[in-house]
């Protein structure tokens, strides 16, 4: 179900792209309510609504109706936290989120594969944590930079979600005070702009535990050759994939604002320890 739920969100965001006719910096939907193509608690929903309703980023929303499904339009400009986030000399990426609903769907995932705690490591505004919080999971938000993490605070507090944001370069952060047992690792950055470095950083703290059996980590990839360079399979994460003895046991290709006005989406990849 989730696949397809998937493939119709990518549906949506195609025609809407199509008939888009704003100028907002960042767009995206969310559907109203639940339907054949969206089978999603009206409940989950709300609390995506809400987040976007809470979150400043976004500064104009209006109803449209897209293929004949109701959505919210949210539009928004993250410029400010664009370019604060480049400040941090070890910030591996820029802040660029994914779809709300593209978060909730990687968290309802982890959730599915019944892992108990989820960590998103460069988090941006926390989205994939606030999901993951209100499907059930335990949660941490971690993000170097500061003024993001204000951000979490301010739409934790009026959103009366706690997913638990975390100020710390995550290179250096000790997992084992999170007292994890079954946990899923998101990382926030594609491989070519430092992502490897989270990656690697996490994996090698997770090797040397008893963890390690009971590990998920999910890299964020891309289908563009710009990026990809000679590493283009599995989202341009190949390479640390095969090095670290990982196992692809999902993918899935979901909206995100960076992708809003291309063919290809950005691949989600789940990957477990052999």
């Amino acid at each position: 179900m989730i696949d397809q739920i998937a493939k119709n969100l990518i549906k949506l965001k195609q025609e809407f792209a199509k008939t888009y006719t704003g100028n907002s910096h960042i767009q995206e939907l969310i559907p109203i309510s639940t339907s054949k193509e969206f089978p999603i608690d009206n409940n989950h929903l709300k609390y995506l609504h809400n987040f976007a309703l809470k979150n400043p980023i976004y500064h104009n929303s209006y109803e449209q109706n897209i293929a004949d499904i109701s959505t919210r339009v949210y539009e928004g400009d993250i410029s400010e936290y664009w370019l604060n986030s480049i400040k941090h000399g070890t910030s591996c990426q820029p802040f660029y989120p994914t779809w709300i609903f593209s978060a909730y769907i990687t968290a309802l995932i982890a959730k599915n594969f019944n892992f108990k705690e989820l960590v998103d490591i460069g988090s941006g505004d926390g989205r994939i944590a606030y999901c993951a919080k209100f499907l059930g999971l335990q949660t941490t938000s971690i993000e170097i930079d500061d003024v993001l993490v204000e951000l979490q605070n301010s739409i934790s507090t009026a959103t009366k979600v706690d997913f638990n944001p975390i100020c710390v370069d995550a290179i250096e952060f000790d997992y084992s005070t999170l007292k994890l047992t079954c946990p899923v690792f998101f990382i926030g950055g594609l491989p070519q702009m430092g992502g490897d470095v989270l990656a690697t950083s996490v994996i090698e703290k997770i090797s040397s535990t008893d963890l390690k059996k009971n590990t998920c980590i999910v890299f964020a990839g891309t289908h563009s050759k710009r990026h990809l360079s000679n590493n283009q399979s599995h989202g341009g994460w190949s390479s640390l994939i095969d090095k670290h003895g990982l196992k692809v046991t999902k993918t899935i290709s979901l909206p995100t604002i960076w992708t809003f006005d291309q063919l290809a989406d950005t691949p989600y990849i789940y990957t477990k320890f052999i």
